[in-house]
């Protein structure tokens, strides 16, 4: 089972908000995606949530993008910035992104978003399959917040 972002957003208003505000303090996160022989590749990567989605740009060629349309499947994690804290905790999102082709769809991002060759680049959407927020509660507990479509928020405690 997949969701887009506002579905989440609806479902879970107040770990969604968490999340892109993490992201939102860095521009710069890291993007897990398949190479075509199955092992990992991770890439810089820039974000956006607009109209109810997560956005994902990148060159055209790129070796990212070039994994991602062979495999949908991702992972992406919140930069954690520096030093050890990671105020507001780690956050990461997995799923599907899926090409975005639609001329309006990319001109309605292109008038919002700042990129070099509007006819030049992939844009991708996204389809969540889980969500998750790791942090540490009174210098006591590592907690993490797990979202999955069709279910509420499940907690866990470790000491």
């Amino acid at each position: 089972m997949t969701s887009n972002w506002a579905a989440f957003t609806t479902a879970e208003p107040e770990l969604a908000r968490t999340v892109e505000d993490r992201f939102a303090l860095h521009t710069h996160h890291v993007l897990a995606t398949l190479r075509a022989d199955g092992s990992p590749r991770t890439s810089g990567l820039e974000v956006r949530f607009l109209d109810g989605e997560l956005w994902l740009g990148m060159m055209p060629g790129s070796l990212k993008a070039r994994d991602l349309l062979r495999d949908a499947r991702f992972a992406l994690q919140a930069n954690p910035g520096e030093g050890t804290t990671m105020g507001g905790g780690d956050v990461r999102v997995s799923g599907r992104a899926l090409l975005v082709e639609d001329p309006a769809v990319i001109a309605r991002y292109t008038g919002r978003v700042a990129v070099p060759d509007p006819a030049g680049f992939h844009l991708f959407r996204t389809e969540l399959t889980e969500v998750t927020r790791t942090s540490v509660q009174d210098d006591t507990y590592l907690v993490a917040q797990v979202w999955r479509p069709g279910a509420p928020v499940r907690t866990l405690r470790r000491r």
